[in-house]
């Protein structure tokens, strides 16, 4: 493995690459510890989302940006979600149909209108969510705060994925939820670690 790994770097274009998608990872990263406006941080401190079966796959995901109630809280997850829509509805609905089978310019379309919708159901899941937890401060301003950073943080997260996909190695996306689980675990492996000393 180690010796695929020399030849791969002895490689320039693998390399600029890997160094790309490694840099866009660590950006992802660092935007993904940034508290969201409008979240009482009082009351994320004292209870864990984490807690909530239902909820326990989104902070997973998100590499526990979802318990933090950080700008990026949402991930991905909106993305997929839109995806999926987008791939029904161009069944059921003729128009699209036919844009998804135009060559030219239909699929960009498509693509386009995904990113939209992701942007919409980012501010949608994250006023719900963080609301339903009883996390947002009082006043409606504090809820179009929560809507418009952590789908700004799901925007940003999308654009990052592309751009991996685009000029990196590997499936963007897939690279960020694959970077969440990771940073998830390491976290879960120190907890561990933690509780066995405290215990013993």
């Amino acid at each position: 493995m180690l010796e695929s790994i020399r030849k791969v770097w002895k490689i320039e274009d693998l390399r600029k690459k890997l160094i790309y998608t490694f840099l866009m990872l660590l950006l992802y990263r660092l935007v993904g510890v940034i508290p969201a406006p409008g979240v009482d941080a009082a009351k994320v401190m004292s209870s864990a989302a984490s807690d909530l079966p239902l909820l326990e796959l989104v902070n997973m995901m998100t590499g526990n940006a979802f318990s933090q109630m950080t700008i990026m809280a949402m991930g991905i997850t909106p993305y997929i979600n839109a995806s999926i829509i987008m791939q029904l509805l161009t069944i059921a609905i003729p128009a699209l149909e036919r844009m998804s089978r135009d060559e030219e310019g239909g699929r960009e379309k498509i693509q386009r209108i995904s990113r939209y919708v992701t942007v919409a159901l980012a501010a949608v899941q994250a006023i719900g969510l963080v609301a339903g937890l009883g996390y947002i401060k009082a006043g409606w301003l504090n809820y179009v705060l929560v809507g418009v950073s952590m789908a700004g943080g799901t925007a940003l997260a999308m654009w990052i994925g592309e751009r991996i996909t685009e000029k990196g190695i590997g499936n963007g996306i897939s690279l960020l939820i694959f970077a969440g689980i990771v940073s998830n675990l390491f976290n879960g492996i120190v907890n561990g670690f933690r509780t066995a000393s405290t215990v013993t």
